[in-house]
């Protein structure tokens, strides 16, 4: 997932290098893009060093919502015809996809934490 998001925040990066370029909107939206695409790699980063497993679901909530926030600012690009939809399609998508990722790890390491503190507590009760 680091290179994967790595990769992402990459691409965003060369996008925002173009939408740059042109003054106003373009550049505006190319600063929240920017921001948003590339903490999501940053946060999965800070995530693999998590100093605890609340602190792991933490970093990769945010990632998610980052790769939503830049999800919005690349559809946001493509209905006002800022970037054609077709050139944003892939980038689009790939957002698209690390958000249903991301989602589904946070899912999963709530329900993995959540059986191992019932499980202490049912050991704590028993004893």
């Amino acid at each position: 997932m680091p290179d994967r998001t790595f990769a992402f925040a990459r691409e965003i990066v060369k996008l925002c290098r173009v939408l740059d370029r042109s003054p106003g909107v373009s550049r505006t939206l190319a600063n929240q893009l920017l921001r948003s695409g590339t903490s999501v790699g940053a946060n999965v980063e800070e995530a693999q060093a998590g100093q605890s497993r609340a602190d792991f679901i933490s970093k990769i909530s945010i990632a998610c919502k980052e790769a939503r926030e830049t999800h919005y600012w690349l559809r946001l690009l493509a209905a006002s015809e800022v970037v054609a939809k077709d050139q944003l399609s892939g980038i689009t998508d790939e957002a698209n996809q690390l958000v249903a990722i991301l989602t589904a790890i946070v899912k999963n390491a709530r329900n993995n934490s959540e059986r191992s503190t019932a499980k202490r507590e049912s050991r704590r009760v028993a004893n």
